[in-house]
């Protein structure tokens, strides 16, 4: 932990350059002479990193692991974090899993700590913008001993605003605690297309009205924890069958259509004083016609959010990496066409040397203006003042242990999580099911790789959850694409049982996991569906008795739903989308707001 000293030593200059007479959460307004007076003493070069938020490898600041000190040499030229700092005085950072970020909460208080460090000791320091994606549900870079919560389209199911707001608040409180205090969350999409592969249930929904209502409850949640939240993806992302990650996808949306749906939980965010917003690479002809992503257009960034949607708060893309925004121009291009498109941050470019030396001469050959970045960074300091990270940019180990993954926490996600359990079949009243006749309960089925920090693989957690629940629950996995010979592994097995959980995900017609239900359900035994990720199975198997949706595939849904089949909850979730009929897709076969209980 850095000492006393060191603290007072990296922001004294700027902390009394800001002093606003408050130091309570968006208490007051950041004093724009102020924060203008110091951009006017910032070098152009330092002007530019600012802007820019920015993967690093390892789990240190200055010491990571030699693998990841590899990493970094490669990709981007430095060695460590307060490398990368020094060299591109970036603005932001953003953690991953992957980039071995986030091994524990101490450690990633110490990381951020370092971070904050290395940037406040440069001359003119800044605090940094610490950034993550912690949706919850399926997409969470920090994991147990955090407290994870359902996801969009669980909370969607709950219905519950107040959830909302309890999640935004818990998490942002952890964030905080941890040293970040920038969320890639929530997701305000309008999730209305079954074949939606990058949103689906990141999403609160397919009704613009319920989006948006728990899109706002959870921003206020994160600001009430001085944690700035991101509604993604503007304009929105919820109807297409492509990932922008790798391809670019098209909106094919009316403009009055695009009125009534995508911008609807927009509005609400930009009403609830959002912090920033995210990009989406996606072109939305009926908004501009030009061919160009919706990162990249100045009609839509700046005509309709800025203009109509009166927006002044943080505009950041989404990855630069992705292939929806690389397309059409190169890397070179991108940075500086998102910037003249009304951009304010530029998150994590596949070459930061060529995107930083990219907008650096833009500015020099005059296509972008030195007054231009001016105006992204005030945002940016305006944003960094609000969050009090002149005054407190470090954490403490003792703040972690007093908030991360406490009882209290724990326990309020596992009551939200009981009220988003969907049950959609319930044939002969077969759920709950009774521990003195169905006793010897076999769980099978997919066993995705487990959201980042869960404890996995789903059917060994549903397994040990039914145990705990006084079942004799044993667990098979048979994966999303189970063979003949695991197919038949599994009947034999369901043969010997007297009742048979299967978790589904994302079923097709031609998929082995609809032949592996089909089978089970011949046997005899009674069968138990869960839908582990998007709910639109039970379509696709309507020979089973008892079918549930729990959105994903985390502990604490999985949990959640095996108190519901024990009976100790009863089952309260309602679908917040639609699942049309397997045979026709134009038909509806449960409507929004369908739910059984019991």
């Amino acid at each position: 932990m850095p000492s006393r000293r060191t603290v007072l030593a990296a922001t004294a200059g700027v902390t009394a350059a800001l002093a606003t007479g408050t130091t309570t959460a968006y208490a007051g307004t950041p004093d724009d002479k102020k924060l203008r007076a110091l951009i006017s003493r910032m070098t152009l070069e330092e002007k530019v990193g600012q802007l820019f938020v920015m993967r690093v490898y390892g789990h240190s600041a200055t010491a990571p692991d030699q693998t990841d000190i590899d990493a970094n040499l490669k990709e981007i030229g430095v060695r460590t974090a307060a490398e990368l700092i020094a060299k591109y005085r970036v603005g932001g950072i953003i953690y991953f899993t992957w980039a071995h970020n986030t091994r524990d909460p101490h450690q990633i208080a110490d990381l951020s700590n370092g971070i904050q460090r290395a940037s406040l000791t440069q001359p003119r320091g800044l605090p940094v913008l610490v950034a993550t994606d912690q949706e919850h549900g399926i997409v969470c870079r920090v994991g147990a001993p955090a407290t994870l919560f359902p996801g969009a389209m669980a909370i969607g199911a709950g219905g519950s605003r107040k959830d909302a707001h309890t999640l935004g608040r818990v998490s942002g409180a952890e964030l905080r605690a941890i040293g970040i205090n920038q969320d890639y969350s929530p997701d305000a999409d309008v999730n209305v297309n079954p074949a939606n592969p990058v949103i689906g249930v990141r999403s609160f929904g397919a009704d613009p009205d319920a989006v948006a209502g728990l899109v706002a409850a959870e921003v206020a949640g994160y600001r009430r924890s001085s944690v700035a939240a991101t509604a993604k993806h503007f304009p929105g992302h919820g109807d297409t069958a492509v990932d922008s990650h790798y391809g670019f996808p098209v909106i094919t949306h009316s403009r009055e259509l695009w009125e009534k749906l995508d911008a609807v939980p927009f509005r609400a965010a930009v009403d609830a004083r959002i912090d920033s917003i995210m990009t989406a690479h996606i072109m939305v002809p009926a908004l501009d016609d030009s061919g160009d992503p919706a990162t990249l257009s100045h009609p839509i960034l700046t005509g309709i959010l800025r203009g109509e949607l009166g927006y002044d708060g943080v505009v950041v893309t989404d990855s630069l990496g992705m292939e929806g925004v690389r397309t059409k121009y190169g890397d070179d291009r991108v940075p500086v066409l998102a910037l003249k498109a009304g951009v304010d941050q530029l998150l994590n470019p596949p070459d930061l040397a060529v995107a930083w030396n990219a907008v650096l001469k833009a500015v020099r050959d005059g296509e972008l203006t030195e007054a231009r970045l001016d105006e992204s960074i005030l945002r940016i300091l305006k944003l960094k003042a609000g969050l009090r990270l002149f005054d407190e940019p470090y954490v403490s180990h003792g703040g972690v242990d007093r908030t991360v993954g406490t009882a209290s926490h724990l326990a309020a996600a596992d009551r939200i999580a009981e009220r988003t359990t969907t049950l959609l079949v319930n044939k002969g009243r077969l759920l709950p099911l009774s521990r003195r006749t169905h006793r010897k309960v076999l769980v099978v089925g997919a066993d995705p790789a487990s959201p980042s920090g869960t404890t996995g693989p789903p059917t060994g957690v549903l397994a040990t959850a039914l145990t705990e629940l006084g079942f004799t629950a044993t667990a098979l996995s048979t994966g999303t694409a189970p063979s003949a010979a695991t197919i038949a592994t599994a009947v034999a097995a369901a043969r010997e049982a007297d009742a048979v959980v299967v978790g589904t995900y994302n079923v097709t017609a031609a998929s082995s996991q609809k032949t592996l239900v089909e089978q089970l359900v011949a046997t005899g035994r009674p069968v138990v569906a869960i839908a582990i990720r998007n709910p639109y199975d039970v379509a696709q198997l309507p020979s089973v008795p008892a079918h549930l949706a729990s959105y994903s595939w985390t502990d604490v849904e999985l949990r959640a739903a095996a108190r519901v089949i024990a009976g100790k909850v009863a089952p309260r979730g309602r679908l917040p989308v639609p699942v049309q009929r397997a045979d026709d897709p134009a038909a509806v076969l449960y409507p929004i707001g369908y739910g059984l209980s019991y």
